[in-house]
């Protein structure tokens, strides 16, 4: 897989490649990263933003040196998917970032000031939003989806299988985890994950992902895989908790 980022800023991603699971991802040869500075496509003096039409506060980047830098990208390839980061886009979750990991080509549009020329939204394929506030560019929200995506991808994890529990995989929050000392300032690991019995660490592991689930984000036990056996499981914790319909 190939994303492309288009930034005024290509050195602020520096800190991303060089750990974790895109380093990995890029060492197995699964992800190559590359960037395409609007600096480097503009003509003299170098200008990449301008007034905008009609007044107002701030600037826009300019259509010209963002196209040549899109066009650039797609050099190479039969297609690519575009993907504008912006407030105004579609939410980022999970289900997205698998779709994401899919694409051969992917292009990020990282803005900065007040925005891009819109005219340039006709070569973006989709925008998307990592929250509902602003940054001051679209750098930080770029490598959210690179580190999202780059996980996913074979070679980027030293357990792959280790992802397919994560939280939001099948719609629902992760367990709890716990680890060496047995005994932490009189806390306890619970007795079930000691006992060696990989049923019952499970139906506790899956009984404890409803519970938080349904404490801490219950909207998404609406959108949740669950089976019928998960429904009364929810149902018990209900009533234990005194949160009955």
């Amino acid at each position: 897989m190939t994303i492309d980022v288009i930034t005024l800023f290509p050195e602020a991603f520096e800190c991303i490649l060089e750990f974790g699971p895109i380093r990995k991802a890029i060492e197995s040869g699964s992800l190559k990263i590359r960037f395409f500075n609007p600096v480097d496509f503009a003509p003299h003096p170098k200008q990449v933003d301008d007034e905008p039409y009609g007044g107002g506060a701030g600037m826009v980047m300019k259509p010209e040196p963002l196209y040549k830098a899109l066009s650039k990208a797609k050099e190479g390839f039969q297609s690519s998917h575009v993907v504008y980061l912006s407030p105004q886009g579609r939410l980022l979750n999970q289900g997205k970032v698998k779709e994401l990991s899919e694409k051969d080509h992917l292009i990020l549009i990282s803005g900065r000031y007040k925005g891009i020329d819109e005219r340039i939204m006709a070569f973006v394929d989709e925008e998307i939003s990592i929250g509902d506030y602003v940054l001051s560019g679209g750098e930080l929200p770029a490598m959210v989806v690179i580190d999202a995506v780059a996980r996913l991808l074979p070679g980027a994890m030293s357990d792959p299988d280790s992802w397919k529990t994560d939280s939001f995989e099948d719609g629902l929050l992760d367990a709890p985890y716990y680890t060496r000392p047995r005994e932490f300032m009189g806390m306890e690991v619970p007795e079930v994950l000691l006992s060696g019995h990989h049923e019952k660490i499970e139906k506790w592991r899956r009984y404890q992902r409803l519970k938080r689930t349904l404490l801490k984000r219950p909207d998404l036990l609406e959108k949740a895989r669950l089976s019928e056996e998960d429904r009364k499981i929810l149902e018990e914790i209900k009533k234990k908790l005194g949160m009955e319909d």
